[in-house]
């Protein structure tokens, strides 16, 4: 629209200049048929057609001025914006560019007007065809949350294609805008959403479990004490009935009932972690929260993984290479270590059972890093592995709760899900996820920074 402003002033300015000339030439006309007809100038007519040219001319100077200011004007408010808007011609070919497209491709507007749209701006996410049917159609294209990035690195376009409603000219302006923050604002709602109602459903879960679940280890209990050996009472019933104790529970031993009850135990316990697990996701408790420097806590986090995960590679088991980069070690957060710790080692259990399931593991050696960081509000740990990442679509549901693909048995996909209530309900603190598959998986957790 720049270019078209200025061939007009430019057809107006031309346009002056031969008014003024005409009107020149009619005044030595005037004068030369005046010397003809009476021998003698007149001076009445040529003054008159001299004030005549000379309020023609300050009008058209006002008229350009004008225009001038105008054009400045709508400039201004056009580079104003902080949206990319680009004119073009039918085939495509610049006729204005902004300050914010100018920006976004790196080419000025005097390098980029003329040129065409797929050479200035290749990055442009539409093709000629769709500018082509929407200057032939003269109904606007709209294009929301185009993506372009993977990860957190993503960011999200609205593109729209206005065509220019003009019987004297065709054309269209392109308009594309930022909007990854109001993108990410939006998926953050929904999580939000999501966890709120899920967390009303585990309650409820949990409660239904609890009552069979309180059965099933108190007898089980109770029958581990009734067939022990070192239980009075078993022996007096034994004598009663002339049973010869040892022999009976050597049967049992045999036929390994007391392991099977043993096993119903663990399975039982861990069954009642799930529910605590529910409910505390369900709600908030009533831990306490201290000042804690969050080094100490990492590392006595770290003592307890140390001999609590292994991880089962080709040359064997072991533990993978733990590495720290505790940078800001003075940092402080006010939390429940309990909490934070428990936090953490759901994290390192994760990336330990991704490096597990790493193909690739003879070519990279596994290593998980733990890296502690401050901005200047909040606490910043990472934890980072180099497993086979995690893909796109399982990312958005990550922190769901029940979501896990793992197989049956081997995960019960709370941990996530009780990790981000716990950082996000219990601390007002944040959780993330960056992966990038073949690459690697880190979680970036922000808690508020403690002054004292």
């Amino acid at each position: 629209m720049g270019s078209n402003n200025s061939g007009f002033l430019s057809l107006a300015f031309i346009a002056l200049c031969v008014a003024i000339a005409l009107q020149i030439v009619l005044i030595f006309r005037i004068r030369n048929q005046t010397k003809i007809n009476n021998g003698t100038p007149s001076n009445a007519e040529p003054e008159n057609a001299k004030h005549q040219l000379f309020r023609e001319i300050v009008r058209h100077e006002a008229t350009e001025e004008l225009l001038r200011e105008t054009q400045e004007y709508m400039n201004c408010m056009i580079n104003s914006m902080p949206a990319v808007l680009i004119g073009i011609t039918p085939d495509g070919y610049i006729t204005h560019w902004n300050d914010s497209a100018a920006k976004v491709a790196k080419l000025t507007a005097e390098e980029a007007v003329g040129s065409h749209i797929e050479q200035a701006f290749p990055e442009l996410p539409v093709s000629m065809e769709v500018v082509g049917e929407t200057i032939r159609s003269g109904i606007p294209y709209n294009s929301d949350n185009i993506k372009d990035g993977v990860g957190s690195q993503a960011t999200f376009t609205s593109l729209t294609i206005y065509p220019l409603m003009s019987t004297e000219m065709s054309g269209a302006v392109i308009l594309a805008e930022d909007v990854t923050p109001r993108v990410r604002m939006e998926n953050l709602l929904i999580q939000n959403e999501k966890m709120m109602s899920l967390g009303e459903l585990a309650a409820g879960v949990a409660h239904e479990i609890n009552n069979p679940l309180a059965g099933i280890l108190s007898n089980t209990q109770n029958i581990q004490r009734r067939i022990s050996l070192d239980l009075p009472a078993n022996r007096d019933q034994a004598r009663k009935l002339d049973l010869n104790l040892e022999q009976t529970y050597a049967y049992l031993d045999k036929r390994s009932i007391p392991q099977f009850l043993e096993n119903i135990r663990e399975a039982g316990e861990r069954a009642a972690n799930i529910v605590k697990s529910l409910l505390e996701f369900s709600r908030g408790n009533d831990i306490k929260h201290q000042h804690i420097e969050l080094k100490t806590l990492i590392n006595h986090t770290l003592d307890l993984a140390t001999n609590t995960f292994e991880v089962q590679l080709h040359s064997g088991s072991g533990l993978p290479s733990i590495k720290t980069e505790l940078i800001d070690e003075s940092v402080k957060a006010y939390c429940s270590p309990t909490e934070i710790q428990q936090v953490l080692l759901n994290l390192l259990r994760n990336a330990v059972q991704a490096l597990q399931s790493n193909p690739k593991e003879h070519a990279c050696p596994p290593e998980i890093c733990i890296s502690l960081s401050q901005t200047k509000s909040h606490a910043v740990i990472r934890v980072s592995d180099n497993g086979p990442g995690i893909p796109e679509e399982i990312q958005m549901h990550i922190f769901e709760p029940f979501y896990t693909t793992k197989e049956l048995g081997q995960g019960t996909g709370l941990g996530l899900s009780v990790s981000y209530f716990i950082i996000k309900e219990h601390h007002e603190g944040s959780i993330e996820v960056e992966s990038e598959q073949g690459k690697g998986t880190s979680f970036i957790i922000k808690l508020p920074r403690s002054e004292s």
